[in-house]
């Protein structure tokens, strides 16, 4: 969640955080918290997919080239250029509409389950509740997030790679791609069951965990060095408490959000690879379209490409998390502070 680590204690009354509603929740305060959660991160999330999607795209399709063929895109600039000349830009937005709830679901489900992180926290008692949580529990608690996150997003995400992608046939030529998530849903399921919307939940659950703890704390800790710069430049007190109760300049708070995009795709990006490479594998039978464990696909991609493998679209998916991560924090704090439900 997108708190300050500064608090100011009020003389009656909870506690109150900066940018946050006040701590300890109510029943209904928690209710409306939660109600906050879910309807401005989904804004926000669709915000930033449709800023991101294009490069998305592009990542995921240098992500995914089979090991069984030449590679395809030589990079990031000629994977665009193949891909508007086949399909035009729009192309670069197919299987979108699978994304977009994808989004909502993920971002709104991040900024909840980072709530109740905060809120298991305090509960352990390992951080007394009129106190802020120090960083490390914020990292914990992105952590804590990306990890039930990862569950919702698998299945999503599954579908949108699968869209993405263009197959491939038995000359390496690209061959059309279901340009709606329905017939790819109803593949998934005719052939690999209900459980087989989780195919790659391993490699979400590393990312997501990992990347989310990095997503929340790089937030924090640059919020942080902002904030305490900030109150060193005060002349008086008056300034000082101005400077703890408003929120950061959109500067500022602009750079913390592209630090925590950032953070959240380079630190865990092989894993996000791996991930990508199953759920774009084949749907059906046949020897290379049977499904490889995350290990199995792995050691695959070791033996075609070495570490520089893990690494294919990362420069691109680094540059492009920063505006969109920007956005998304800007938008959801903006609405929690100037559209707070009562």
């Amino acid at each position: 969640m997108a708190s300050s680590p500064h608090v100011e204690v009020k003389a009656s009354g909870p506690l109150h955080v900066p940018g946050t509603s006040a701590l300890p929740l109510t029943p209904r305060t928690a209710a409306m918290e939660a109600i906050e959660d879910i309807l401005y991160g989904s804004l926000a999330g669709v915000i930033g997919k449709y800023i991101e999607y294009p490069f998305d795209t592009v990542k995921v399709r240098l992500q995914s080239q089979p090991d069984h063929l030449p590679l395809r895109y030589r990079g990031p600039i000629d994977c665009f250029r193949q891909s508007i000349r086949a399909d035009g830009f729009l192309g670069l937005y197919r299987g979108i509409s699978a994304p977009l709830v994808g989004a909502a679901l993920e971002t709104s489900s991040l900024f909840f389950f980072e709530r109740m992180g905060r809120e298991v926290v305090y509960k352990s008692g390992f951080t007394p509740k009129d106190e802020a949580l120090p960083l490390g529990a914020l990292w914990f608690t992105g952590a804590f997030s990306g990890a039930f996150t990862s569950l919702v997003l698998t299945p999503i995400e599954l579908v949108k790679c699968k869209i993405q992608v263009p197959a491939n046939d038995a000359g390496g030529t690209a061959s059309a791609a279901p340009l709606r998530p329905v017939p790819v849903i109803k593949d998934i399921w005719r052939h690999h069951g209900f459980m087989g919307f989780w195919h790659g939940q391993l490699g979400t659950l590393i990312r997501e965990a990992g990347g989310c703890a990095a997503w929340f704390g790089a937030k924090e800790t640059t919020s942080k060095l902002f904030r305490d710069t900030n109150e060193r430049k005060a002349t008086s007190s008056a300034q000082l408490e101005r400077l703890r109760a408003d929120p950061l300049p959109l500067w500022q708070q602009a750079v913390a959000g592209a630090s925590a995009g950032m953070s959240y795709n380079f630190l865990f990006f092989p894993a996000d690879t791996v991930k990508s490479r199953m759920q774009t594998s084949p749907i059906g039978g046949g020897e290379r379209n049977q499904q490889r464990s995350f290990a199995q696909e792995t050691v695959a991609l070791w033996r075609q490409a070495g570490i520089r493998g893990f690494y294919r679209g990362c420069g691109i998916t680094v540059l492009r998390s920063a505006p969109s991560s920007a956005f998304i924090f800007m938008v959801y704090d903006g609405l929690k502070k100037y559209l707070p439900m009562q």
